[in-house]
């Protein structure tokens, strides 16, 4: 029965849970310290902090309905991650200074871009379990 709870399912925890942190971590210094610099930038990182935050529980499987939960947060993720990379790619301009998702995450490593795609594997690798645990 794979799991978030140990082995592989565990480090995918982990690794949201890291960019949770990180993400809400640094949107909140910037909004707090130089929010008229770059608002919609900043406002970006902290959403993705938000999405990050509920991926991680919803894969950590706390709380209600937390498989329905990851899906939405990873999907969205996803979106978010192709949306704004690519208009970073196409209008630098557009973003006086980088959010999470800019060039898919290129500050990260681009680990933001892999990232919703192993969440979305995983989560599609494991979803025999919602029909065993509804059972």
């Amino acid at each position: 029965m794979s799991s978030t709870r140990t082995g592989a399912g565990r480090v995918l925890v982990a690794i949201y849970g890291v960019f949770a942190l990180a993400a809400t971590a640094r949107s909140l210094v910037q909004l707090l310290t130089k929010a008229s610099e770059a608002p919609l930038a900043y406002s970006l990182s902290a959403l993705a902090g938000l999405v990050y935050i509920a991926a991680t529980l919803g894969l950590a499987e706390v709380g209600p309905s937390p498989r329905r939960t990851a899906w939405a947060a990873v999907g969205f993720e996803l979106v978010g991650v192709l949306t704004v990379g690519t208009l970073t790619v196409l209008d630098p301009e557009l973003f006086p200074d980088a959010t999470v998702w800019s060039a898919y995450g290129e500050g990260y490593g681009w680990l933001p871009l892999v990232l919703p795609f192993v969440g979305l594997a995983w989560l599609w690798r494991t979803r025999a379990q919602d029909s065993v645990s509804a059972a």
